[in-house]
C-alpha cells in the first residue's frame, strides 16, 4: 500500500497537534472538577470558561448561549427534545427536511410515535430545501422547524437564512445542524439574517478537534428544557461534568478554522474542483451529485454508475484511498442513501455514490493519485458488472 490518502474529513479529522498541546495539562496537572470550591476545580471552572467566551467571540453570540455537549447528534437530541418538552403547550408539530442527518430525523420517526406530528419538506434535484413547501406545511400547532445548515452526503448549502425568517415571522423555533458548516464557511450569530436562529448544533471533530464534545447554541429568550438531569452544570440546561480537555480542544480548533477561512475554503474548492474534473473527464457515466456552486469546499460526491459504491471504498482502500459512501453513521446500511433518494437519485445510481472529502492534508497531488486509481478501479468493477453496457468498459 503506499502512503494514505485521507479523503474523509466530513466523517471525522484527526486531532490538529495545537488542540493536542492545548489540552494536555487538563488531562494531568489541571484534572479538577470545574464544579469543585478548591484552587483546583476553580482553576478547571476558569479554563472552561474562558474557551465558552473565545468559542463565543468566534460565533459573534454571547458566552452564556454557549451549552457544552458530548457531540453533534446530543445536541441535535437536545434541541429537539428539548423544545418539544418546553412548548407541549403550544402544539405537537414539527417541521424537518428530508435529508437531514440521522441525528435528527430518527428522532423525529421516534417522536411520531409518541403522537407528535411530523412534516418532511422535500428538496430539489440538488438537494435544496423547497421553502415554498415549508412555508405551507406551517400550522398553528407548529413548535419546531429542523433544517441542517449544509448536508453531511451531497455538501449542499441549505437557505438557512430565509428559513430563519420565515421561522421568526411565525413564532417558531428554529434549530439548524451545522456541523459540517463549522469551518467551511463563515457563520455570524449576530448578523441580521440570522437573528431567526434559535438553536445550531456544532462538534469539535469536524474541525481537527477532539471526539466527545460539541455545542448547543442555544439564543436567548429561547424555550428550551433539559433531556437529561443530574447537577446544575451548563448553566442548567446540561447536567454532567463537563469534558475539560475536550472544551479547551473545541476552543483552540475554532480558533485555527476560522484564522484562515477564507483562504482554507479556496484551497479546498480548488481541490475539489481538480478531482472531479479529472473524475468526469476520465470516467464515463459519472453523475456528480449536490448543487454545482451553492455546496461547501470541501465535498464531492459522484455516482459511478453500474457499479456498488462498497466495492469502490474497499477497492480504493487498496490503494491507500480512503472514501466514504456517504454518512460515517450510516455506513453499515446496505440501503441507499436517504438523501439521494430524496433528490430522486434512482437506487441502482444511488448505490455507487461515493463522497469524497478533503482537508488540510489533501495536495493536487492527492486529486490527481485518486482519480487515476479511480479510473483503475471503475473499469475493473465494471468488467464484472452485469448491468455494465459494453461502451462503459
Amino acid at each position: 500500500m503506499s502512503k494514505t490518502i485521507y479523503l474523509d474529513h466530513s466523517a471525522t479529522t484527526p486531532l490538529s497537534a495545537e488542540a493536542f498541546e492545548a489540552m494536555k495539562p487538563y488531562w494531568s496537572d489541571e484534572f479538577g472538577n470545574p464544579s469543585s470550591l478548591h484552587h483546583k476545580g476553580q482553576q478547571a471552572r476558569s479554563a472552561v470558561e474562558s474557551a465558552r467566551q473565545r468559542i463565543a467571540d468566534f460565533l459573534r453570540a454571547d458566552p452564556k448561549e454557549i451549552i457544552f455537549t458530548s457531540g453533534g447528534t446530543e445536541a441535535d437530541n437536545l434541541a429537539v427534545f428539548g423544545t418539544l418538552n418546553a412548548n407541549k403547550a403550544k402544539g405537537n408539530h414539527i417541521i424537518t427536511s428530508s435529508i437531514e442527518h440521522h441525528a435528527v430525523l430518527t428522532t423525529c420517526q421516534h417522536l411520531a410515535k409518541q403522537g407528535f406530528e411530523v412534516t418532511y419538506v422535500p428538496v430539489d434535484k440538488c438537494g435544496i430545501v423547497d421553502v415554498a413547501e415549508l412555508k405551507k406545511a406551517i400550522r398553528k400547532e407548529t413548535i419546531l422547524i429542523s433544517v441542517m445548515h449544509s448536508n453531511n452526503e451531497v455538501g449542499t448549502l441549505q437557505p438557512v437564512a430565509e428559513i430563519a425568517q420565515v421561522a421568526q415571522s411565525h413564532g417558531i423555533t428554529f434549530h439548524t445542524d451545522a456541523v459540517q458548516s463549522l469551518g467551511k464557511v463563515k457563520i455570524d450569530l449576530s448578523a441580521p439574517e440570522l437573528q431567526g436562529v434559535n438553536l445550531m448544533s456544532l462538534s469539535a471533530h469536524k474541525i481537527y478537534g477532539p471526539k466527545g464534545i460539541g455545542i448547543l447554541y442555544i439564543r436567548k429568550g429561547t424555550k428550551i428544557t433539559p433531556v437529561q438531569y443530574g447537577g446544575h452544570h451548563e448553566f442548567r440546561r446540561r447536567a454532567g461534568t463537563e469534558n475539560v480537555p475536550g472544551i479547551i480542544g473545541f476552543a483552540k480548533a475554532i480558533e485555527i478554522a476560522l484564522a484562515d477561512l477564507e483562504a482554507n475554503s479556496r484551497k479546498l474548492s480548488g481541490l475539489r474542483d481538480r478531482l472531479e474534473k479529472a473524475v468526469t473527464s476520465k470516467i464515463p457515466d459519472v453523475q456528480v451529485n449536490g448543487h454545482p456552486t451553492q455546496r461547501l469546499p470541501n465535498i464531492l460526491n459522484a455516482s459511478f454508475k453500474y457499479v456498488e459504491g462498497e466495492g469502490i471504498i474497499l477497492n480504493l482502500d487498496s490503494y491507500g484511498i480512503c472514501v466514504s459512501s456517504g454518512s460515517a453513521c450510516t455506513s453499515e446500511s446496505l440501503e441507499p442513501s436517504h438523501v439521494l433518494s430524496a433528490m430522486c437519485i434512482p437506487p441502482e445510481v444511488a448505490h455507487g455514490s461515493i463522497r469524497f472529502s478533503l482537508g488540510a492534508s489533501n495536495t493536487e497531488a492527492d486529486m490527481d493519485f485518486t482519480a487515476d486509481c479511480l479510473v483503475k478501479v471503475i473499469a475493473r468493477l465494471r468488467e464484472m458488472s452485469p448491468i455494465a453496457p459494453k461502451k462503459t468498459l
